[in-house]
C-alpha cells in the first residue's frame, strides 16, 4: 500500500522547487544504513524527521516519517512508512511519543535547526540519531574547495556545529565518523569523491540540493573548470592520490544521544 499522507498548512520549502528529480540518484547505501540502524538499537518505534523519500528508514519496526515538502512525499515508494507533512520545528506529536527520533542529512534545510533538534529530543523517549556533516569539512572537500566554493559556503553556513547538536540533544552523546565508500550507492554531495565525472551528470546534480541552490553562473563556472581539469589531467595531478583509497572521511558524522 502507498504511504499514508497527512497534510499541514505549511509554507513552500526548498524541495518544492528542487526535489522533483531527487529520487533518481538517491537511494540508501547499505553500509551507511547499517551504521544508522545500529545506532537506533532496539528502539521499537522511530520518527524520521526530514524524511524525504524514505532513505534509511528501518523496515523492522514502527516508523512514522515527517517531511514538509509535498514534492518529496510524492516520491515515497509504495510500502514505505506512513508520512506526516510537517516541519521539524513543530512536530505534531506528544512528548515521548516514540522510542527514537532520527534525522538524516536534513538539518541544513531546517529553518531553525536548534528548535528542530529540541523537538527531536521532546518526542523521543530514549534516543536521537542524527547524520550530519561538520561545517569545516563542507569547504575542504576537493569538489567545494576548487570547483564549487559556493556550495561549501552554503553548507558551512547552514550545517550546525557538532557541539551545538550535542548540547541541544543532551543526554549521553556519541559521535561516530561515517566514512564514505568509493562506490557509495547514495547520491549525496560526497558520494562521488572518487568518481569526479559524475558531478557533471544532470541526474546526479538533481539529487544534490546545493547544486540547485547556488547561482546558475557559479554552477556553470564550476562545471567548466571540472570538465577542463578532467580532460587535461589537472584533476588527477591534484587529487589522483584519492583513487588509491576505498573510503574517505569527508566530515560526515553520526551523533547518537541516549536520552
Amino acid at each position: 500500500m502507498p504511504a499514508a499522507l497527512h497534510t499541514y498548512d505549511g509554507g513552500v520549502t526548498y524541495y518544492e522547487r528542487i526535489g522533483v528529480r531527487y529520487s533518481a540518484s538517491r537511494r540508501p547505501d547499505p553500509r551507511i544504513e547499517d551504521v544508522i540502524v545500529s545506532a537506533l538499537g532496539d528502539s521499537a518505534s522511530v520518527v524520521n524527521v526530514g524524511a524525504g523519500t524514505g532513505s534509511y528508514e528501518p523496515t523492522d519496526r514502527r516508523v512514522v516519517a515527517v517531511e514538509p515538502s509535498r514534492v518529496m512525499l510524492a516520491q515515497r515508494a509504495p510500502g514505505t512508512a506512513p508520512a506526516v507533512q510537517a516541519a521539524a520545528e513543530g512536530l505534531p506529536f506528544p512528548d515521548d511519543a516514540f522510542d527514537a527520533a532520527m534525522a538524516v542529512l536534513t538539518l541544513h534545510h531546517w529553518s531553525d535547526p536548534v528548535s528542530g533538534l529540541a523537538e527531536l529530543r521532546r518526542v523521543a523517549s530514549n534516543r536521537a540519531v542524527v547524520l550530519t556533516i561538520t561545517p569545516d569539512h563542507a569547504r575542504s572537500f576537493w569538489l567545494t574547495a576548487r570547483y564549487f566554493p559556493a556550495i561549501g559556503v552554503w553548507d558551512a553556513a547552514h550545517f550546525p556545529p557538532i557541539e551545538v547538536i550535542r548540547a541541544v540533544l543532551g543526554g549521553t552523546t556519541v559521535v561516530t565518523r561515517v566514512l564514505i565508500p568509493s562506490d557509495c550507492q547514495d547520491g549525496f554531495l560526497g558520494a562521488f569523491w572518487r568518481r569526479p565525472d559524475s558531478y557533471l551528470d544532470p541526474d546526479v546534480q538533481a539529487g544534490i540540493s546545493t547544486f540547485l541552490l547556488i547561482g546558475e553562473e557559479e554552477r556553470r563556472r564550476g562545471e567548466r573548470l571540472l570538465a577542463q581539469d578532467l580532460e587535461n589531467g589537472e584533476w588527477r595531478d591534484r587529487f589522483g592520490h584519492l583513487l588509491e583509497l576505498e573510503e574517505l572521511d569527508l566530515g560526515y558524522r553520526l551523533v547518537t544521544a541516549e536520552l
